[in-house]
């Protein structure tokens, strides 16, 4: 049969969904049992566990954070949180917060169109001109709506990207990453869990911000060491927000 024959094409496109319903039916086969479900949530609060005895298993979604209230009941009654592994080769679109001073405006208006272009939605922070502003007004803010769970993530721009990044890493449950290269932004994601990336418009051009962005949007923290770590920056983070 000739390679290109059109019952050749259908036979590969059949075999590639056999393999795909395959891969998702093992998945959901071999997934542990849980106490409760909650993987349809992106943030995990209080009410989501109060009532789950010690040692329960709760199942959560890839990338789902937990609030402080929630997350001070699941290590004080031992709870084990499952993570649903992400579908592979799919991508969930999410809402994502921007932010810019006036260093960064420009930038921001392309990442914006960019954003849409992936498939993703946009909540605007401003600024909205090149007139001069303050950066930690607008990286505050995108901080904000990722912190309360207004956003799934975060990207701030100014002239380096450093001044936005402390800024939002001041606000509890953020943590911002300064990326100045594709292997930067996924290292800063699937090692330390990032929400928010803050970008130089001097240290970068477009073309550079595309490909940090997507590479940024695609990865996500996986193996279950880096997760041990985050989790410890997050005591730490509790720690000192309690005086």
């Amino acid at each position: 049969m000739d390679d290109r024959s059109p019952n050749a094409e259908r036979i590969r496109a059949l075999a590639r969904q056999m393999l795909s319903s395959a891969s998702a039916h093992d998945e959901e086969e071999f997934a542990p049992e849980v106490t409760r479900d909650e993987s349809a949530k992106r943030i995990i609060t209080e009410a989501d566990v109060r009532d789950l005895p010690e040692r329960a298993r709760l199942r959560v979604a890839a990338d789902a954070r937990l609030t402080p209230l929630a997350a001070d009941i699941v290590r004080d009654r031992g709870i084990e949180l499952v993570r649903r592994a992400p579908r592979r080769g799919r991508s969930t679109p999410k809402l994502i917060a921007v932010g810019a001073d006036h260093g960064g405006y420009e930038m921001k208006e392309a990442l914006k169109s960019f954003l849409v272009e992936l498939g993703h939605r946009v909540r605007d922070f401003g600024t909205d001109s090149t007139s001069a502003v303050d950066y930690p007004d607008f990286a505050h803010a995108v901080a904000r709506a990722v912190s309360r769970g207004e956003a799934d993530l975060g990207i701030i721009v100014d002239a380096a990207g450093i001044g936005s990044a402390i800024t939002a890493n001041k606000v509890p449950g953020v943590r911002a990453a300064a990326c100045y290269s594709v292997e930067l932004a996924r290292n800063s994601r699937e090692h330390n869990g990032a929400n928010v990336l803050t970008l130089g418009s001097r240290t970068i051009d477009l073309e550079q911000m595309r490909q940090i962005v997507r590479a940024w949007l695609e990865s996500e923290i996986s193996e279950e060491r880096h997760r041990r770590r985050v989790t410890k920056i997050e005591a730490i983070e509790r720690q000192y927000a309690r005086g």
